[in-house]
């Protein structure tokens, strides 16, 4: 039998298909997140970060002047070809810098966290609000090798974002971005997880969150949203290029941020854990030298003298399959858990050793101020106390001549107390403590051994050439 063309039933298939289409299209589409309502929500807490600061002597480049081998020549090279013909009365006027980026509040009391590269040596750092508001933030403390500083600003019942868990966050996850790129306000992008625990070069410390959420320059510093309207990670680098976003940005995680702002709060510096040792990654055919079912762990290639692997008893040739109950998959996996141990805590870590599996226990030491692995003693359990919390030097003639100062005290150390608690650094020189001028170490040793405590005290504090009062409070006992 031979079949029959029917148009009208041919018409009403392609037509069915048609809605059939169109309402797939239409579910898919409302299943999408509408982000309106966050945004609403969160752009408050979001704020843009502005700062300037004086362009030291030899710093800034004359474009266009080609120096030797083709380099541009600095200022000094540049003036000194003036003066020769202008005479001394030639002088290169001071250029002010300016940078930008974003940040977010994360309590009512004025707290804001951004990233430590959009502040770094600023002179003035200026937050602007989402109400269009502009204070003058103090910087409390930054931490170059996590690229995370706190903010302080004077006032009360700022909005603040809440921060969330990004150890739960899933690649795949939507995620959502505010920030100020090139400088527009409050601009808003999203995409989703791409990766977690991802290492970058020179970054040994920070396991970044990778997403392919637009991320520009001002976005620095910015926060990272879930879809519950919390902050998981703090926007800090993109891969590019061009110079723009192509889909590969990288986010500080919060739980590493917050432990950063922890430490900055209480000694005004970061401290992180050691071990002293270079590694490699294990590819398959070392695997199987050392007897392991996969490519996995961290390959101890050198153990340093006088540092905590070396006490340990830790071997070139070991390779460390778990570090504190964490287990390493990646040789860049170690350095994210030494780094966020606590110095001076003793963990089981395990390693693979002649084809066998050991635990030997780690006294984690403190990482050297260069971070690099050099030989040092692992750090001491018991500490000598310090007064107020400070150690502190005699002012040297070259920082008070440039600053101007008759007297005074260079902090060269900043522990958990008061003055930790009063926002002193290390850095900072204290020249006056409840009234009386200081003169050197041994007069702020001996006034501060006859402090009234538990009232509050004034200090005067010269922070890159700049005083300010605040005030602290001694402590009973």
């Amino acid at each position: 039998m031979r079949a029959v063309f029917n148009p009208l039933a041919a018409g009403a298939t392609i037509l069915a298909w048609i809605v059939t289409l169109l309402f797939a299209g239409t579910v898919q589409a409302r299943s999408l997140p509408d982000f309106s309502p966050l945004v609403e929500k969160l752009s408050p807490a979001v704020v843009n970060i502005s700062t300037s600061h004086k362009a030291p002597a030899g710093g800034p480049r004359f474009p266009g002047l080609d120096g030797p081998e083709g380099e541009d020549p600095g200022v000094d090279d540049f003036s000194e070809f003036l003066r020769r013909f202008w005479g001394h009365r030639f002088q290169i006027p001071e250029q002010e810098r300016q940078s930008m980026g974003s940040g977010f509040l994360v309590s009512q009391d004025g707290y804001v966290l951004t990233n430590y590269h959009v502040v770094k040596d600023a002179d003035e750092i200026i937050v602007r609000l989402s109400d269009r508001r502009e204070l003058v933030a103090r910087l409390v403390g930054g931490d170059t090798r996590s690229d995370i500083a706190l903010l302080k600003l004077e006032g009360k019942n700022f909005p603040f974002a809440k921060t969330g868990n990004s150890e739960q966050l899933r690649v795949g996850a939507w995620v959502l971005a505010i920030g100020s790129p090139f400088g527009f306000d409050h601009s808003v992008t999203a995409g989703i997880v791409s990766a977690k625990g991802r290492s970058l070069p020179n970054e040994n410390y920070v396991p970044f969150i990778q997403t392919d959420v637009a991320i520009n320059p001002g976005n620095s510093g910015g926060p990272l949203f879930d879809l519950d309207g919390r902050v998981v990670g703090i926007n800090s680098q993109i891969y590019t290029r061009g110079g723009g976003s192509i889909g590969l940005s990288f986010a500080i995680p919060v739980e590493v941020a917050l432990e950063v702002v922890q430490q900055l709060k209480e000694r005004g510096s970061v401290e992180r854990g050691w071990l002293g040792v270079q590694i490699q990654e294990v590819n398959r055919d070392l695997a199987e030298s050392f007897g392991l079912h996969k490519p996995m762990g961290a390959l101890v290639a050198q153990v340093f003298d006088n540092t905590p692997a070396a006490a340990a008893g830790l071997r070139e040739g070991d390779v460390i399959l778990d570090f504190d109950g964490h287990e390493i998959q990646w040789s860049a996996d170690l350095p994210h858990v030494v780094g966020r141990t606590r110095p001076g805590k003793t963990v089981p870590v395990q390693v693979m050793r002649e084809r066998k599996k050991i635990t030997l226990p780690v006294e984690v030491g403190l990482l050297p101020e260069d971070g690099n692995d050099k030989p040092s003693a692992p750090v001491k359990k018991k500490e000598k106390p310090l007064p107020l919390g400070l150690g502190v030097e005699d002012l040297p003639e070259e920082l008070a001549g440039r600053w101007e100062l008759d007297g005074g005290v260079l902090v060269t150390q900043v522990r958990e107390g008061p003055a930790a608690a009063a926002g002193v650094q290390r850095g900072d020189v204290l020249t006056m403590i409840d009234g009386h001028a200081i003169r050197d170490s041994a007069h702020f040793a001996k006034l501060v051994a006859g402090l009234e405590k538990g009232r509050a005290l004034p200090i005067r504090v010269v922070r890159r050439g700049r005083p300010f009062f605040s005030s602290l409070r001694v402590e009973d006992g």
